[in-house]
């Protein structure tokens, strides 16, 4: 056993900072967005990392190959952490590290621990910085100051994981709807980021996910060009865990397709980095609702009765050819739709 300790985070910023911060030993980033795009169940690690890569290979983005990887290479290590005096997991409160957190769990859950401990920091604020976000937020020296912070996985921190992943991974989001129903308080931030997840799906009336809507307002209210629109938005949620690659994915999906519920103030195409430059042609654009936009925002309409959704929410595949679970606003909770 090496006498180090192998720290998991949340992606290449944070591990920067912790190796400003000192932090010398093993950094590994756990590079995934597992909020966007498939992560079906009852996969083994090697085939969910096939998975992942391919959905995350979108030129000129990413290669399919190198995402593949670097997927292996990080499984191998966490296969291989009794090489290790302890692993400690650095994540923050939102969705997206919440996921990670399930998915580390889901993994350590059934190992033979030998002699390696297993620690945790998980936080939603820091001292002096408002609002907080994340880890990236801190300086080398603010990060130094949460090393040795872990408090012990326990048994059922870890059964609980187990359980979370597999709901989230399920085929309908039932089983993860039943999941938010259960005592989740040793791991205090996971009932708001599941249920801000469930907000993705489809709302009942008019077809918008949440984001989807928040873009509409905001643009309705004046909000019109992508940077500005990009930090309003940051500002609705209470833990922001889009980043800018997926918002503009949120955007070209509203303007470019048929039945568009935006377009832009020129009548030209939607364009954004990185098949454009983040320059003045992508800055200047205005955006504007369509009149079909506006009957959904007013929910005169819904979305995806013209524009059927093909996309995947953790294991739940979003298909006209299977059922179309959405979002009950009014109810808080997941629905059939047409139920």
């Amino acid at each position: 056993m090496e006498k180090t300790t192998l720290s998991i985070t949340n992606g290449d910023s944070a591990a920067a900072i912790m190796r400003a911060a000192g932090i010398h030993e093993p950094v590994l980033p756990w590079r995934d967005i597992l909020h966007d795009g498939p992560v079906p169940g009852e996969l083994t690690p090697d085939e969910l990392a096939a998975v992942r890569a391919r959905f995350l290979a979108q030129p000129p983005v990413g290669n399919y190959e190198v995402i593949l990887q670097g997927f292996r290479e990080r499984d191998d290590r966490v296969r291989d952490f009794r090489r290790f005096r302890r692993v400690t997991i650095w994540l923050e409160h939102d969705l997206y590290d919440q996921l990670q957190l399930l998915q580390l769990l889901d993994r350590f859950a059934e190992a033979d621990w030998g002699e390696t401990e297993l620690g945790l920091i998980c936080i939603d604020r820091f001292p002096g910085i408002e609002p907080f976000y994340g880890l990236g937020q801190l300086n080398a020296e603010q990060m130094a100051t949460l090393a040795g912070s872990e408090q012990p996985v326990t048994e059922e921190q870890l059964t609980l994981g187990q359980q979370g992943w597999r709901a989230f991974t399920s085929e309908t989001p039932l089983p993860l709807q039943t999941f938010m129903h259960s005592d989740l308080s040793v791991l205090p931030f996971l009932k708001a980021a599941l249920e801000r997840h469930l907000e993705e799906f489809p709302d009942s009336r008019n077809g918008l996910s949440r984001h989807e809507r928040q873009i509409l307002e905001l643009v309705d209210f004046g909000i019109v060009r992508p940077g500005r629109l990009f930090a309003a938005h940051q500002q609705l949620e209470a833990a922001p865990y889009l980043g800018d690659w997926g918002f503009w994915n949120l955007i070209e999906g509203l303007t470019n397709v048929e039945n568009a519920l935006l377009r832009t103030s020129s009548g030209s195409p939607f364009v954004r980095p990185p098949d454009v430059p983040a320059d003045d042609t992508f800055r200047e654009q205005q955006l504007e609702l369509t009149p079909f936009g506006r009957s959904v925002l007013n929910s005169e309409a819904n979305w995806i009765e013209l524009n059927p959704p093909d996309r995947w929410k953790g294991g739940v595949h979003l298909h006209p050819d299977k059922s179309i679970w959405c979002w009950d606003s009014d109810r808080r909770s997941i629905v059939e739709k047409g139920s």
